[in-house]
């Protein structure tokens, strides 16, 4: 969907996962109404990543400005997503890495929509 298109679905996502540099990109979806995951669904744990979104979304796809955060400075690992599309009449262009202390917190409350489980590398 792109410019002032009304989604079909409340949540209306595209999830694109790469496990490294150069490694296959894994593309998922995720399209939900009245709060249940669509058949057309394609993630691994649908309910799970509708759960993680409904939960964290609004503060990871939108956060609110404020002073810099403090991250630790640890690596957990060459995975990337990119979520795109639609939460709640509202359009989507995140990026999830595990780069930080702080990607890595994002990544994890997200696990479910990135492939994984919470805790997990995501992978697929």
């Amino acid at each position: 969907m792109t410019g002032t298109a009304t989604p079909q679905h409340d949540i209306d996502l595209t999830i694109r996962l790469s496990e490294a540099p150069g490694a296959p990109e894994y593309t998922f979806r995720l399209e939900a109404a009245d709060g249940e995951p669509s058949a057309t669904s394609t993630l691994p744990a649908p309910a799970a990543a509708l759960e993680a979104v409904r939960r964290h979304g609004e503060a990871i796809f939108f956060p609110k400005p404020g002073p810099p955060q403090l991250c630790t400075q640890q690596y957990g690992g060459p995975q990337t997503a990119v979520v795109t599309g639609w939460y709640l009449g509202r359009q989507v262009n995140s990026r999830f890495s595990r780069t930080d202390g702080c990607e890595i917190a994002r990544w994890r409350a997200m696990a479910a929509l990135l492939g994984g489980s919470a805790g997990s590398t995501g992978a697929v």
